[in-house]
């Protein structure tokens, strides 16, 4: 009998698990905090961030980003800075800070190559360093790290380790979490990629993925969120052509759902920092290389157009009603990306009310779980502190908790009597019987 020979591995994994070494999470947001508690479970853990007043909460046990209960912060070996002393020691570097875009819808790398540069600035020979954060295949290797070569003076490979894991976290997800995600995860030769697979092992359940290479697990990641988008941008174009027709899009995909193999999708507004800016950077790489990504840039169209859409739609009801959008209050019902988050980055929310203010309408906008402040900054407009109708219109952009609870006597109280109630995700169709109502 043939005996199985196990992948080669460095013994800092053996030294991690002894608490000898150190693992540092760089970029302590949605996705980097989670990471850094739950290793810090198992291992020496520190947790590194540049803003001052988010490590002094999280010393507190407080999550700014209001995932995580206090109690997650327990019995966690970890020590958070914002000093890059903190760092010198550290041998394994996981890097999970935002990936955004441009107002050109083009990869913005400033904040990985920010944190790079953090990591490079200290790297020694030995150490392992892991980025999380969803790039266009070819990134990690092309862009980051010949600047941590540069700024550490050691070779790659040679000297030092790079592998990819992409974070699967999903914000307000209390089900799919990191331990029972499947992970994927690779490295830049057979050692390092045992090596940080079966790091993360210590703290993710469902198993690891070992991908062939890291232009793979970058590639993985990119089409996860790339193909949710094409084919909800379907479902939204069906929304459209239905609506022309005079049937309710959701009644069809119900009926379309009974098929076992039926792919179910709904209409909606696409936003956050994944499936609404991932593509962009699979388009962006693939025109670098001389072609033309005609499907994921046409379904990016189609999304990045539904606030416009959904903001026009409303207006030609409350014209159909007999009023007059410049005279017009609108109540616009949620501000975050997605339902039951603090999150506003890249919520498209904004376009519908951009678009209503075009049409000189009155808006206010509530959400009970968004910063108003944050909203002011980075939209231009403030939170209604308190809801007083009656409105021309609601439109529940976000299907927070909060507004799935209400109920028709509430719209009805809070509408004209020919006042329009705007559904996105169409959660009061088989409750609403006497309103003026539409939906996507």
């Amino acid at each position: 009998m043939v005996k199985e020979l196990k992948p080669e591995m460095s013994n800092l994994y053996d030294r991690l698990v002894k608490k000898e070494a150190k693992l540092a999470v760089i970029g302590l947001g949605y996705v980097g905090l989670p990471i850094a508690l739950e290793f810090a479970r198992r291992i020496k853990v520190v947790g590194f961030d540049i803003n001052q007043k988010r490590v002094d909460m999280m010393r507190r046990g407080e999550d700014p980003s209001n995932e995580l209960p206090a109690e997650a912060f327990k019995g966690a070996d970890i020590h958070f800075s914002a000093d890059l002393n903190d760092l010198k020691d550290v041998e394994f570097f996981i890097v999970a800070v935002p990936t955004p875009i441009d107002d050109q819808n083009i990869p913005d790398l400033k904040p990985l190559l920010g944190a790079t540069r953090t990591v490079g600035q200290v790297l020694k020979k030995g150490d392992h360093v892991v980025f999380e954060s969803t790039v266009y295949p070819g990134c990690t290797e092309e862009d980051c790290v010949p600047l941590l070569e540069e700024l550490s003076g050691l070779k790659f490979v040679t000297d030092f380790k790079v592998g990819y894991s992409p974070e699967r976290i999903n914000p307000g997800d209390k089900q799919h979490t990191l331990s029972s995600i499947v992970k994927v995860s690779s490295g830049c030769d057979p050692e390092s990629a045992e090596t940080i697979a079966r790091t993360y092992e210590l703290v993710v359940k469902a198993g690891v993925h070992r991908a062939p290479s890291i232009k793979v697990a970058e590639a993985a990641k990119i089409i996860e969120n790339t193909q949710r988008d094409v084919n909800i941008a379907l479902t939204n174009e069906l929304s459209i052509i239905f609506n022309r027709m005079g049937i309710n899009t959701f009644d069809v995909l119900e009926a379309a759902g009974t098929k076992w193999n039926f792919l179910k999708f709904q209409p909606g507004l696409v936003g956050g920092h994944c499936i609404g800016v991932d593509p962009y950077y699979l388009v962006y790489k693939a025109k670098e290389l001389g072609y033309h990504a005609q499907i994921i840039d046409s379904g990016r169209y189609v999304n990045d157009s539904m606030g416009g859409y959904v903001a026009k739609q409303t207006v030609k009801k409350i014209i159909a009603a007999g009023a007059n959008p410049a005279e017009a209050r609108v109540l616009v019902m949620g501000a975050t990306f997605k339902e039951n988050v603090t999150d506003i980055r890249n919520s498209k929310v904004a376009d519908v009310v951009r678009e209503l203010k075009s049409f000189s309408c009155a808006v206010d906008v509530a959400d009970p779980h968004a910063d108003s402040d944050e909203v002011k900054h980075e939209y231009g407009y403030e939170l209604t502190k308190e809801v007083k109708g009656p409105y021309d219109a609601i439109i529940v952009a976000v299907n927070h908790a909060e507004y799935a609870a209400k109920n028709e006597a509430w719209f009805r109280s809070m509408l004209t009597p020919k006042g329009v109630l705007v559904d996105l995700k169409g959660i009061f169709r088989k409750q609403v019987t006497a309103l003026n109502y539409w939906s996507l």
